[in-house]
């Protein structure tokens, strides 16, 4: 009865015609990015930030979900017309779903993905308004000591869910842990690690780093590419599956949406992860796993459903336990820090129309979202024909635009150019920004509630290892480290990722 309560009032927020409307550019934007290469969902938010200065905190918050997991959707249309997945998560999206369109069947490809998103995207929505007012009950009893540990473990599930090199996400998580340890000491008022720099006094702005490595490195990143746009034939033909088609896709929508809803509450991009093994799931469970990569309809609908749960899934952490669990959430809670709202389980009980109206706006939002990636399809097809060199000089206005909008400031500028070069330089040795992002954001959460659960132990460290629900915590970290470490382990993980490269 008080879910049914909770979910009125989450109706009664998101159905105004200001959130309606936000939800909607949300859901635009987000086909938008998803649909053109080169532009992901992070520097699209990033950029954005600054607009949430100026809205309503819901309203700003449910235009950024919106466009989150807008992209996953729009990145399955290049993914399945011309084998460009604009989304990392669409990746897998290409294998079976091109080849249905280079059998005649784009239409019907489109379908089952748009569908089978929606699905997922319902049934993660469910999931999250069942699951987090339980999971914000259990927060309430974090004191520092358990909130350290958790983010040891989501730091830690962060490196072992990171596609790549383990050394090189684990260096990426401590540089970013160090980067944010810059700026004015909270307990004693010291400037330190700032170089004599004032600009440097209050830390580095987690959306000027965002938008440098995410925003400027891909644009440099892109150019190289040279224009490489691909001749697109908007004759998708019919949006309907046959009955095969449906009977073989529906039991794999079913299962991808499970492992989404399981795999992308976990920290470090769960969606990626979710979409990857989704397909690994169904080739394995398959009669005739030969028929993948060839055009098998389940090879398309299990990661475009899990990859879409996935996306959803990962708002639960940052709900209920303030703990982004990715590059996108972790820019959420800036957006809510902006609007002076401390992210965790007193969101719900302190701002109860901010959690359940974004709640709702999921379900409002994937309901547009099929509205708009199916009769839309002629427009988000015309749209892959703008050239890059076109494209390119007015997202990095926009992004600088953005980037001195936060403080007024050209030193920030500057910054954001520097971790433009660094992030290209990244991208090239396959170092992954996010777990950057992540350490950054947590860095000064982790450090504040280590210190603080010091100061309430008198300088006993014993402390972490002593509360039962910190050292279950901890000795869920070392499972995860033993875990990765053991060779078959290292092998699937590496497997796993292996067609993202």
């Amino acid at each position: 009865m008080e879910l049914l309560e909770h979910l009125a009032l989450g109706f009664s927020v998101a159905l105004t015609l200001e959130n309606l409307a936000y939800c909607l550019l949300g859901c635009l934007l987000g086909t938008l990015i998803g649909v053109l290469p080169g532009i992901g969902p992070v520097p699209t938010i990033a950029m954005l930030l600054p607009i949430t200065y100026v809205l309503p905190p819901v309203a700003g918050l449910i235009m950024l979900a919106g466009i989150y997991y807008g992209a996953a959707y729009g990145g399955s249309t290049t993914a399945i017309l011309v084998a460009l997945p604009g989304e990392t998560s669409a990746v897998v999206t290409v294998l079976d779903g091109h080849q249905m369109a280079r059998n005649g069947r784009a239409g019907a490809a489109l379908a089952i993905a748009a569908l089978g998103s929606f699905f997922a995207g319902c049934v993660a929505t469910i999931m999250i308004a069942g699951f987090a007012p339980p999971l914000a009950e259990v927060a309430f009893k974090f004191g520092p000591a358990e909130y350290f540990s958790l983010m040891v473990l989501g730091l830690i599930g962060a490196v072992v869910l990171a596609s790549g090199s383990l050394p090189k996400a684990i260096c990426m998580i401590l540089l970013g842990l160090l980067l944010g340890m810059i700026g004015t000491d909270v307990n004693s008022g010291v400037a330190r690690y700032d170089f004599g720099i004032p600009e440097l006094q209050d830390g580095i702005d987690f959306a000027v780093v965002a938008m440098g490595v995410f925003g400027f490195s891909e644009i440099m990143t892109n150019l190289e590419l040279r224009d490489q746009r691909v001749a697109v034939d908007s004759k998708v033909g019919t949006l309907y599956p046959n009955k095969q088609e449906f009977k073989e896709a529906w039991p794999a929508v079913v299962r991808g949406t499970a492992m989404g809803c399981a795999l992308g509450i976990l920290p470090g991009g769960g969606a990626v992860l979710s979409s990857f093994a989704s397909y690994t799931l169904e080739k394995k469970l398959s009669k005739e796993p030969e028929r993948f990569g060839k055009g098998h309809p389940a090879g398309l609908a299990g990661p475009e459903s899990a990859n879409n749960a996935g996306s959803q899934a990962s708002f639960i952490p940052l709900l209920t336990l303030g703990i982004p669990g990715n590059a996108v959430t972790a820019l959420m809670i800036g957006a809510m820090t902006i609007h002076n709202i401390q992210p965790g389980p007193q969101v719900m009980t302190s701002h109860p129309e901010l959690f359940w109206g974004l709640i709702v706006s999921m379900w409002i939002g994937n309901l547009m979202l099929v509205i708009l990636n199916l009769p839309l399809i002629g427009l988000w097809v015309k749209l892959l024909t703008v050239p890059y060199r076109i494209l390119f000089p007015a997202i990095l206005v926009f992004c600088t635009i953005g980037v001195y909008s936060l403080n007024y400031n050209v030193f920030d500028i500057w910054v954001t150019a520097l971790f433009g070069a660094v992030g290209y330089l990244w991208a090239k040795l396959k170092c992954e920004g996010a777990p950057l992002l992540l350490g950054l954001v947590l860095g000064p959460m982790m450090e504040e509630n280590f210190r603080r659960a010091l100061l309430l132990a008198r300088g006993d460290y014993t402390t972490f290892v002593t509360r039962p629900l910190s050292l279950s915590l901890l000795v869920l970290a070392l499972i995860l480290v033993v875990l990765v470490a053991l060779p078959s382990i290292k092998a699937k993980r590496e497997e796993a990722f292996v067609d993202e490269g």
